[in-house]
């Protein structure tokens, strides 16, 4: 079976820098099973090609990316067909997905793996902000034959536009990522907290900066490591030291994921703030190292609570504090979240994934 990926980035040439750890995971897992090939809308800023792994990597460059997009899928497929188009994400992705699929006549599938369907203008943040989004983004899903999501949040927001979906998560890889038991707390040392993601709105670092404040002030002795990297020019930063959290917060910018891994080992507890998500992988990738999360109730964190996650409403830093500090003085509670959180991630690896899609485009062709 040969299959055509289309993806906005996410697989560069290096396979450290610029990458999505998820999706090179499933490029790899479908490519022991069929011909792929990624078709990269915005890797790269002119036309190239190169291989992950078994895979080929067409970076389509510009001007006017998504007509090159469609017409290289073409291209391709005339020397030897595609039998299915594959959207990672939806906006951009499925649309040339959708498009290249009608002109060849073969089905296409959208994964629906972000904000596309969201409109938070507070922020400035989802794929439903313009007008023009909001009549592409239910189009472009319909002329799909298959949709997917990662959680069960987005397959409620498909729902909601009369659209039915099927749940595939993005798993982990446990080859590259390999499971770890949690490990009871060590009472000799402070609480060490984690926070892995991009700084930016929709990740709403404000309000995991005020639940630290409200930490500190009850007393908790408290250390956490930021992954991620800065969008906001050192905005987050500044925050911090403006609320007297410089000494309790170490900001580490963007890390690989062999750098990630000894962080992430050595934490306590994820805490999460985001407004919206449809996974996120970092909590997977907590779970299978035996950390478990509190957060906001989105994505994965939605669908596990209360039995593997604790959560609480977005932005609501006061609930945060309290479930952080209820969590890390209760260790019971903490090695049981722990464990049901790392069942539910090793059940739901990238084998999983790869297979249910796989699966997927059998019964379409």
């Amino acid at each position: 079976m040969r299959i055509a990926l289309v993806v906005p980035g996410g697989v560069d040439r290096s396979e450290e820098f610029r990458v999505i750890p998820a999706l090179l995971a499933l490029i790899r897992r479908l490519s022991l099973h069929a011909e792929v090939h990624v078709f990269a809308l915005y890797q790269e800023d002119k036309a190239a090609q190169w291989t992950l792994g078994a895979a080929i990597i067409h970076n389509v460059g510009g001007p006017f990316t998504r007509l090159r997009a469609v017409r290289d899928i073409c291209r391709v497929h005339r020397y030897a067909p595609f039998k299915v188009i594959q959207a990672i994400w939806s906006g951009a992705c499925g649309l040339v997905a959708v498009s290249a699929a009608k002109i060849l006549g073969i089905p296409s599938c959208i994964h629906v793996a972000g904000g596309e369907l969201v409109r938070m203008p507070q922020i400035g943040y989802g794929g439903m902000q313009t007008w023009r989004g909001r009549l592409r983004e239910p189009m472009v899903l319909r002329l799909a034959r298959a949709v997917t999501a990662a959680s069960a949040p987005v397959l409620d927001s498909l729902l909601a536009l009369g659209i039915e979906a099927q749940r595939i998560p993005l798993g982990v890889d446990l080859d590259t990522w390999p499971k770890r038991d949690p490990v009871a707390r060590d009472r000799s040392r402070v609480v060490r907290l984690i926070h892995v993601a991009s700084l930016n709105r929709v990740k709403d670092q404000a309000t995991l900066l005020r639940a630290l404040v409200a930490l500190e002030k009850s007393g908790l002795e408290f250390e956490m490591d930021v992954v991620g990297e800065d969008t906001l020019h050192g905005e987050v930063m500044s925050m911090a030291e403006n609320w007297g959290l410089s000494a309790k917060v170490r900001f580490h910018g963007f890390l690989t994921q062999r750098q990630l891994r000894p962080l992430m080992e050595a934490a306590d507890l994820m805490v999460h703030s985001s407004c919206h998500e449809a996974g996120p992988l970092v909590l997977l990738e907590a779970a299978v190292v035996g950390v478990p999360t509190v957060g906001t109730a989105v994505g994965h964190l939605a669908e596990w609570a209360p039995q593997a996650a604790l959560t609480v409403p977005v932005g609501d830093w006061a609930a945060l504090a309290n479930a952080i500090r209820r969590v890390m003085e209760d260790d019971a509670l903490r090695m049981s979240l722990a464990a049901n959180a790392s069942r539910l991630a090793v059940r739901e690896d990238v084998d999983y994934t790869a297979g249910h899609f796989l699966t997927l485009y059998r019964s379409l062709v």
